[in-house]
């Protein structure tokens, strides 16, 4: 089959009734939509099948070397959309449908999106294996097929209530469950130590609990190719589900207590860990999936080669943030215990294999475990992480010498915890940093004891999106637009979106693509005025912040500044001012008080602001309840300002402010994470920047010499904004339920330093600079050359590019054409 080859509308609505007969016993117009949606899922899968089976042929043919992408998250959105616009299938898809009488976005509204990230993290891993396949790289995404998800967030009297996200509840329409490849994973016990005649030892785990684990395979179809690479998620089930000697004996909960232990591993993803049983799910989880994904891997290897020294040439293991890095360890448990590898063979071959991307500066999260625990759930896993360490020591200690403190502060295991990132950089032949800034700050402040013995490890892959989802499939007028201007290639070479910064001198141009944005704030009017009842003005300025709850993500910056404005606005009903609707989503952990806190004061703030007559329409405020992706793209079309304004030094990269720039939105932001390049890209022109630089925030923490109370002083607009907090304007019947968050601004709280993110140190910076966006807005002619500048010059962040950067420069994977 040639990739381009095109099924006719006639042939999918034959498949589509087909399906709906063979399954449903149903007609067209008998079925329901979920039904019609199945049968229009397994039309498309159809189409893909073929492909797959031919892509995994070849790879086996060829031998080639395969990169498994090792993540918890992987935050995939809707699977039919996606496909359908990798097919290149749309028009016929949605005509046939349309000739059946059935509307097609209705269907893609259908799909519930899978449950399986949070944020960023699980949003990259995602857009990677898109442009995976679109390159031609051989690859698998191995994660964990959670049942509930991370939670459904409904907001009930304004604060967060989780509620499992049930997104299998009605069948799960493109996985493939295959059983054959079903791998045992242990916990807990004892080693036993075994010596051998020729005077080796060989260890044995005894006395454990285990599970299965169940792979799930999910096509991940390339743009308009052939090749189909694979997400790998991985389901818990029992050995033995059901224990009929005890339910004869009446014990019913004994008799299914196994296939309860099992399912919980693979029920939640980031199941609070306040608690240790919280924490020890979390690392049972983490080393569920990497123990299957490698266990399968290395039988596979082994089944065409014998010799171990040539893994690293035909696997990469990538390790997607420290959640994975147990990776390291179990590699080297395999090569030693299962296929009788001498370790120094097996740890050149472990280094050589496994490569670490650290996603956070923060140095908290920098994941460690008590080694109570670690060492009593994985008990084999920590004797090799001891002698892993015991090694690296004495590496420091030639190295350095007698120098306690320092080699205390660089071990892997010390004070009574096993630090996994620094497990992953030792393990690995590869660290990267997800962004310029974020690079440089690795080598220089949170790693540099590391990067100054292993400076050749370090690097940096700069984040990217792709622009498949995020502008083809999810802003389709736009894509048109830039098709008819200067034709196609972008879809699978962003680059060519410098040819449209010519037209921002064209008028004709900017009106098209200014009103192309009105219309996406159109239908975002219309949706959100159909799911909350609120009615927005298009004409508005639609500032967004959508992103995970998080205290250094500053979003109370931003409802401070609405709180501001709200005063303001009421004292000066005269000024100048375009009408602005402040649109809010996101998730927070379900065990993070104060940043649902934050989630309760903004929709609390809405309360006020949406119902003050004295307003006039000049305000509005909505927090988007449940983010998710198939949110994301009705949001990000829509938005005329991005909110990137985290803590300088705080945010790795970020990838939302990519979706934003590429989809003509103007980002304000501070000088963090990738904001830095996309200031490059796109010029001081055209782009808002406030607040201190990474160095300044940094400085000042280590000098501890702020004092939040001076700004609070001496900056009436800052103590109207701290005295709104406490003075019951917006908590109504709970007068105190926000003095949490005017304490931790002035005098600390809980154990934080007071205004630990800064917020009121670049408060006035942020005025500023939002009265520059207001100012930029009303000239009509300005915003849409800034609009247009945006998106033309987003083609360094496609995630393309980062992905050929990471075949190139850490896995030296090449590319696999599929013939059919």
């Amino acid at each position: 089959m040639d990739p381009l080859k095109m099924i006719t509308k006639d042939e999918i609505k034959e498949r589509i009734d087909e399906y709906l007969r063979t399954f449903y016993r149903k007609s067209k117009d008998s079925a329901s939509i979920l039904q019609i949606y199945n049968a229009v899922a397994f039309a498309v899968k159809e189409l893909v099948s073929e492909k797959w089976m031919t892509t995994h042929k070849i790879y086996n043919e060829q031998e080639v070397k395969t990169v498994y992408y090792l993540s918890m998250e992987f935050l995939m959105g809707r699977f039919l959309g996606n496909t359908i616009i990798n097919l290149g299938q749309y028009e016929e898809i949605s005509t046939a449908l349309s000739e059946l009488g059935v509307d097609y976005k209705a269907i893609e509204e259908t799909e519930r999106d899978p449950g399986l990230g949070n944020g960023g993290l699980g949003r990259l891993a995602a857009c990677f294996l898109d442009s995976l396949s679109t390159l031609g790289f051989p690859a698998y995404g191995c994660g964990i097929r959670y049942h509930a998800g991370i939670f459904e967030q409904r907001i009930e009297k304004g604060y967060q209530v989780e509620y499992p996200d049930n997104w299998l509840s009605e069948g799960d329409a493109w996985g493939v469950k295959r059983n054959e490849y079903a791998k045992e994973v242990k916990f807990g016990g004892n080693v036993a130590t075994y010596k051998l005649d020729d005077g080796r030892y060989r260890f044995k785990m005894e006395n454990y609990s285990s599970v299965l684990a169940v792979p799930y395979d999910y096509p991940i179809l390339g743009y308009k190719t052939n090749t189909v690479n694979t997400l790998r998620l991985w389901d818990a089930e029992a050995k033995d589900p059901f224990n009929l000697k005890a339910f004869n004996e009446g014990n019913y909960q004994r008799a299914l207590e196994d296939q309860n232990l099992a399912y919980v591993i693979s029920e939640v993803l980031y199941p609070a860990d306040e608690f240790i049983a919280g924490k020890e799910l979390r690392l049972k989880q983490q080393y569920f999936f990497i123990s299957a994904t490698l266990q399968r891997v290395l039988q596979h290897y082994h089944q065409h080669y014998d010799d171990w020294s040539l893994l690293p040439d035909k696997v990469q293991f990538q390790l997607n943030d420290t959640h994975p890095t147990v990776a390291v360890a179990e590699l080297m448990r395999l090569l030693l215990d299962e296929y009788w590898i001498e370790w120094d063979l097996a740890w050149e071959i472990t280094q050589k294999t496994c490569a670490y991307t650290n996603h956070t500066i923060m140095s908290e999260a920098l994941e460690k475990w008590p080694i109570e625990l670690f060492s009593r759930l994985l008990p084999r896993i920590y004797m090799i992480v001891e002698e892993i360490n015991k090694r690296f020591c004495a590496k420091l200690i030639n190295r350095y010498g007698n120098a306690p403190d320092k080699i205390r502060r660089m071990a892997i295991i010390a004070d009574g915890q096993v630090r996994m990132a620094y497990l992953a950089i030792e393990g690995s032949h590869s660290v990267n940093g997800v962004a310029a800034i974020h690079s440089e700050i690795l080598k220089t402040q949170e790693l540099k004891d590391f990067y100054e013995i292993y400076p050749e490890k370090f690097n940096n892959k700069t984040n990217g999106i792709t622009q498949r989802r995020w502008l083809a499939h999810s802003n389709p007028r736009l894509a048109g637009l830039i098709t008819d201007t200067i034709g196609d290639a972008w879809i699978t070479d962003l680059d060519q979106l410098k040819q449209l910064m010519p037209y921002r001198e064209d008028s004709s141009f900017r009106e098209k693509f200014m009103q192309i944005k009105r219309q996406n704030k159109v239908d975002l009017a219309n949706y959100i005025y159909s799911t909350k009842g609120i009615e927005i003005d298009p004409d508005a300025i639609f500032d967004i912040q959508v992103k995970r709850l998080h205290e250094y993500k500053r979003q109370l910056l931003n409802v401070f500044h609405i709180l501001y404005l709200h005063n303001e606005l009421r004292l000066n009903p005269e000024r100048e001012f375009q009408p602005q609707v402040f649109i809010f989503g996101a998730k927070a952990s379900a065990s993070y008080h104060r940043a649902k806190l934050i989630i309760k004061l903004i929709n609390a703030v809405a309360d006020v602001v949406n119902n003050d007559r004295c307003l006039e329409g000049k305000l509005k405020v909505l927090f988007m309840e449940n983010y998710r992706v198939s949110l994301a793209e009705k949001l990000i079309p829509a938005a005329d300002v991005s909110e990137q304004i985290s803590t300088a030094g705080k945010e790795a990269s970020g990838t939302g402010n990519m979706k934003f720039m590429l989809n003509g939105a103007v980002t304000i932001g501070t000088l963090d994470g990738a904001n830095v390049e996309i200031k490059e890209e796109v010029g001081d022109e055209n782009i808002f920047i406030f607040g201190m630089t990474a160095d300044e925030a940094i400085n000042l923490s280590r000098m501890g010499n702020y004092k939040p109370w001076d700004l609070y002083n001496l900056n009436g607009d800052i103590r109207h904004v701290l005295t709104t907090l406490i003075n019951g304007a917006i908590a109504g019947k709970e007068p105190d339920i926000f003095r949490e968050l005017y304490e931790a601004m002035l005098n600390g709280y809980g154990g934080s330093r007071p205004d630990e993110y800064f917020i009121l140190k670049d408060f006035e910076s942020y005025q500023e600079a939002q009265c520059r966006v207001n100012e930029a807005y009303r000239d009509e002619e300005r915003w849409a050359k800034m609009a247009v500048a945006n998106t033309a010059s987003s083609g360094k962040f496609s995630s393309d590019r980062t992905i050929l950067e990471y075949a190139r420069d850490v896995w030296e994977l090449k590319q696999v054409p599929i013939n059919m």
